[in-house]
């Protein structure tokens, strides 16, 4: 008897779990659809660290990209926008072919902002402080109904919100950039 109760609370807690965390999306979603909101997306799964030594910006094949598992979650993200009719004002992309990749499938017309460049590998640190400023002096100049969305790396999103995040994880903001929430089920 004790261990039909230990198991009808597990699944109790379980579904309780499960349901929250959908409602939670669910507001999220609602408060998305709403607009003015600032949505900072790392880009899509393309395996390894860094970038090889031989970058070029201007030369996708000497960088890291997106994987077919890359690609197919890219594809999901953009689903994602267009299912829910969540309202774009203009998504803007890291200049690295993994971030232009991802956003490509949120909207063909995206464009590319350097501040949101990576400055993980030591070639690209000098550029760090430069850039927050520049991302930072654009979103306070930023104003419209709709969502702005951010297609940019790990180490721009740890530096803008202090939160770490997975491979096209959706960070979720208010104009004054506090987390309303993530999403990474799409």
């Amino acid at each position: 008897m004790f261990k039909n109760l230990i198991k009808t609370l597990i699944f109790f807690l379980l579904n309780a779990l499960f349901f929250s965390s959908a409602y939670s999306d669910e507001k999220l979603i609602d408060e998305l659809k709403k607009g003015k909101k600032i949505i900072f997306i790392r880009h899509a799964i393309a395996p390894g660290t860094g970038d090889p030594e031989n970058f070029k910006l201007d030369d996708c094949s000497t960088q890291r990209n997106l994987d077919y598992q890359g690609f197919e979650q890219s594809k999901k993200i953009g689903l994602f926008f267009k299912k829910n009719k969540i309202p774009l004002d203009i998504v803007l992309s890291s200049e690295w072919c993994r971030c232009k990749d991802t956003a490509k499938f949120i909207s063909k017309n995206y464009k590319t902002f350097n501040a949101l460049n990576s400055f993980f590998s030591a070639k690209f640190q000098k550029n760090k402080e430069k850039q927050i400023l520049d991302l930072i002096k654009y979103l306070e100049n930023w104003e419209s109904k709709n969502n702005l969305v951010l297609v940019t790396h790990y180490v721009v999103i740890l530096e803008m919100l202090n939160k770490p995040v997975s491979s096209g994880e959706i960070i979720v903001t208010d104009r004054k950039l506090n987390i309303l929430g993530n999403i990474t089920k799409y």
